[in-house]
């Protein structure tokens, strides 16, 4: 025992010496330069090389608002006063206004932003200058550099900096190795040992893994560019919950689970949500995210039990609650029925049409997001035939091309299940096709759409386009010359191609009331778009009472909603075909307003405008075409389309009447007269 006593004071001892030697032992004596020196290169080395782990400062270069870069300096104060982020023989001593531009015009302006904190550009000398092969520091100025929030290195350029930050998110390395105030919270990593943040939208908040923007390199992907098609998703869901409730829906592709969890915190009992994805890791996410929120999921054990096997849950009831669960999307469709289905894959929806519409219930409603944008907007043709069976080139139009093709393959998938469709929304955006259709049940309506399916004659000279009827040969259909003017063949055949609307007004308004009820003030400006372009007009009163919304027509189907304030029995709530005379009456209704249904396609005003003529402005010259006589709205598909009923002849002939010169008689008169006095 004695022994092991003295052992353990001598090692006691030696540690002693060991910290006492870091502390001052080992520094160099003032009499020995070449140690000094050593020292220096040996600091500087591991300066350069090393990352910070100090976790109770950070540079001063790096703030979340310009205010804190401006509180390094007393600006109120008088005198001269110098820079936080320069030498003094780089920017001299100056008054605070111009002190103030200066921070914010050299080094606030070229920040670099990374979860909320703003590197700014730095022109201390915290770069130490690599030495010459002689061992004596190159002379010059210092380099401009910035220092990386995560691990405190220095790099000279924005465009490496940038590079760098994305090194550290694909290794999962986000948290700041400084301790700051961020917009972005972090909290503490996941059990999987990778960090995550919190991001909120729509009033959800949900947790990301560090690689979540990458799909090859994470199950849980997310894309902050699509919410606007959460955003439209979510208000059709909304109209549908008006016509009856509680609905059963399902977000076939869960992902982070954002989608539901939106649907089941604002829209409550009135939905019954069914979170499924194919991946563990996704389900564990969506779980976690459910608890995040508040909502209680269905399907597995999450929160823990006490001793006495009541839940151990601090924060009270839940306001919600998803069923979640780990399951093909193809077999959960074929296993239940539902009333709403959403479709958002990575890519195509075609293999998983013929699922949904298999046990889907009637009048129930299906949305089909489509990423594929390559093959959907002609970058990839053997792509497309292979995928929808189409056959299309690239157009002016290839972004309604890209919509009516998505519907055609729903229509044919709804056919093989003896069903219908009809066409509530299309949207075709940069990222995204979103095409959501009601399903109307019997072999009839399956043929009714069926006979919408058609080929379609494009002009490869001039782009006319029409939809081509049974026996009618193809160059007689187009009603331009240009197979008689050009040798050759000039039309094309595209398709088969959904040729009947791709929006329904009723529904339409009532997605903008709904988008008006939950503060979605994004998308209002774009269903307000497709409203005016359902009905092809540029002047129109959005209605929003309960008058407006109160029937809405489709397909022979009168839909009441549960808003209305008169009764209505059980077969009008749940969408029953109407019989007898009032029945008629719709068919009839409806017939006189076919003409009335918006028309194919759109033409770009860029596109057709003539050689050396100024046209006009595009809201002038929609003002034009109305007052020649024509339907004109704009369209979401392009910003310089114009949707009208008029032929490409007589679309040219208003923008060539309303085109001014760009040189005119007087111009080139006054020109001339210049040009002799001169000789």
């Amino acid at each position: 025992m004695a022994e092991l006593k003295e052992a353990d004071a001598g090692q006691l001892h030696q540690e002693d010496v060991d910290i006492k030697r870091g502390e001052g032992g080992d520094a160099p004596s003032a009499g020995d330069p070449a140690a000094e020196q050593a020292a220096k290169h040996e600091a500087a080395a591991d300066a350069d090389t090393k990352p910070s782990t100090t976790t109770t400062e950070r540079h001063i270069s790096i703030q979340t608002k310009l205010e804190g870069l401006e509180m390094l300096v007393d600006l109120d104060g008088a005198g001269r006063k110098s820079c936080p982020l320069c030498p003094e023989e780089k920017f001299k001593a100056c008054y605070s206004h111009k002190l103030r531009r200066h921070l914010q015009n050299l080094h606030w302006k070229v920040y670099v932003e990374f979860e909320g904190q703003r590197m700014c550009i730095c022109h201390l000398p915290c770069r130490n200058l690599k030495p010459s092969l002689s061992g004596d520091q190159a002379p010059g100025r210092h380099v401009a550099h910035y220092h990386c929030v995560v691990c405190s290195v220095t790099i000279a350029r924005k465009t490496d900096m940038i590079s760098h930050l994305k090194r550290h998110v694909n290794k999962g390395e986000t948290e700041a190795s400084y301790s700051g105030n961020s917009d972005v919270p972090f909290e503490e990593p996941a059990p999987s040992g990778q960090a995550y943040e919190i991001m909120k939208e729509l009033g959800t908040n949900v947790q990301l893994l560090p690689n979540h923007t990458t799909p090859q390199k994470s199950d849980t992907y997310f894309n902050r560019k699509m919410k606007t098609n959460r955003q439209l998703v979510f208000c059709s869901l909304a109209v549908l919950a008006e016509e009856r409730n509680p609905l059963e829906c399902l977000d076939a592709f869960g992902a982070t689970g954002i989608m539901g969890l939106q649907w089941a915190k604002h829209l409550r009992n009135a939905v019954k949500v069914t979170i499924t994805d194919i991946s563990d890791t996704c389900v564990k996410m969506i779980k976690e995210n459910c608890e995040l929120n508040h909502i209680r999921a269905e399907g597995g054990s999450r929160v823990p039990r006490g001793p006495d096997g009541t839940s151990t849950e601090a924060k009270g009831v839940p306001i919600a609650t998803v069923e979640v669960a780990k399951m093909d999307a193809n077999v959960i469709m074929h296993l239940r029925p539902f009333d709403y289905i959403h479709l958002d894959p990575y890519g195509t929806a075609v293999n998983y049409l013929d699922a949904a519409f298999r046990n889907v219930r009637n009048l129930g409603i299906i949305s089909v997001t489509s990423t594929d944008t390559g093959s959907l907007y002609s970058k990839s043709p053997n792509v497309t035939l292979r995928h929808y069976g189409c056959h299309i080139v690239r157009t002016e139009y290839y972004k309604e091309l890209a919509a009516r093709m998505v519907v055609a393959t729903v229509a044919r998938a709804a056919a093989r299940c003896n069903k219908g469709i009809e066409v509530l929304l299309s949207v075709a955006l940069e990222h995204f096709v979103l095409v959501v259709v009601r399903v109307l049940r019997g072999p009839t309506q399956a043929d009714e759409s069926a006979k919408k399916l058609r080929k379609l004659v494009h002009c490869q000279w001039c782009e006319e386009r029409v939809f081509l009827k049974q026996g009618n040969m193809v160059d007689d259909t187009l009603p331009c010359n240009c197979h008689g003017s050009l040798p050759g063949k000039t039309a094309v055949q595209l398709g088969p191609l959904w040729c009947g609307p791709l929006f329904n007004t009723g529904f339409l308004r009532r997605m903008l009331s709904a988008a008006v009820q939950h503060s979605m003030d994004d998308i209002q400006p774009l269903v307000k778009t497709l409203i005016c372009e359902s009905e092809c007009t540029t002047l129109k009163a959005l209605v929003h009472g309960p008058s407006a919304l109160t029937n809405q027509v489709e397909c022979g189907v009168v839909i009441k909603t549960l808003q209305s304030g008169e009764e209505s029995g059980p077969a009008d709530q749940s969408g029953k075909r109407k019989t007898g005379e009032e029945s008629g009456n719709v068919v009839k209704k409806l017939k006189s307003e076919a003409s009335l249904e918006h028309p194919s396609f759109y033409y770009s005003i860029h596109r057709h405008s003539i050689k050396g003529m100024n046209m006009p402005k595009l809201n002038k010259f929609l003002q034009y075409l109305t007052e020649a006589g024509f339907r004109v709205s704009r369209t979401h598909f392009d910003p310089t389309g114009v949707r009208t009923d008029a032929t490409l002849e007589q679309f040219k002939s208003v923008l060539t009447k309303y085109s001014v010169p760009t040189y005119t008689n007087a111009t080139a008169t006054q020109t001339s007269v210049s040009m002799d006095k001169t000789v």
